[in-house]
C-alpha cells in the first residue's frame, strides 16, 4: 500500500532503474508516517562516504508526540540497502547527470519502505514532450470513451 508519490520526479527525471531500501525511523515519525503526514515532494537521495541517506522528506509530528522529544520534521534518515546494491548505485550515480530520487513510500510485512530511484535527468523539451504525449493519450481514451456510447 503506498503512503506517499514523489510524481514531481517523474515530471523532472527519466527513471532508468528502482531498487527498494528500509529507513531508519524513530518511533514518532512510523506514528506519523500512518497517520499520512508526509511528504517527499522535494526530497532526494545523498550519498555520504559509503551511504545512501534520504534528505529532505518531511514527516510532520502528531500533536499527540511526547513531550520528552523534540521531533524533527525534516531530519536525514539513513536507507538500508544491502552492501552490493549500495556499490551498485553510488557507482552508477556518480557519473554525470545521473542522480537518485525517492518514488515512493510504502508498507511491506508492516515495515516503511523506500522506493528509490537511478534517474537521468530531463531537459526542458522533454518534459513538453511528455505532457504533449500525455494530453494525447488523453483525448485519444475520452474519443474511444465517447465512441463507445
Amino acid at each position: 500500500m503506498t503512503i506517499a508519490d514523489n510524481k514531481k520526479a517523474f515530471h523532472d527525471f527519466f527513471i532508468e532503474d528502482r531498487y527498494e531500501a528500509g529507513i531508519v525511523l524513530e518511533g514518532w515519525e512510523v506514528k506519523a508516517i500512518r497517520d499520512a503526514r508526509v511528504q517527499i515532494k522535494e526530497a532526494y537521495v545523498t550519498i555520504k562516504g559509503d551511504e545512501l541517506y534520504l534528505f529532505g522528506a518531511h514527516i510532520s509530528a502528531l500533536p499527540t508526540a511526547s513531550t520528552h522529544i523534540s521531533p524533527e520534521a525534516v531530519r536525514t534518515r539513513k536507507l538500508l540497502l544491502h552492501r552490493n546494491e549500495i556499490d551498485k548505485l553510488i557507482s552508477k550515480a556518480t557519473r554525470s547527470g545521473y542522480t537518485l530520487v525517492p518514488l515512493n513510500l510504502h508498507y511491506k510485512g508492516g515495515r516503511v519502505k523506500c522506493e528509490i530511484g537511478l534517474a537521468k535527468g530531463k531537459k526542458q523539451h522533454d518534459k513538453r514532450a511528455t505532457e504533449k504525449d500525455r494530453d494525447g493519450n488523453r483525448e485519444v481514451a475520452a474519443a474511444m470513451k465517447q465512441h463507445r456510447r
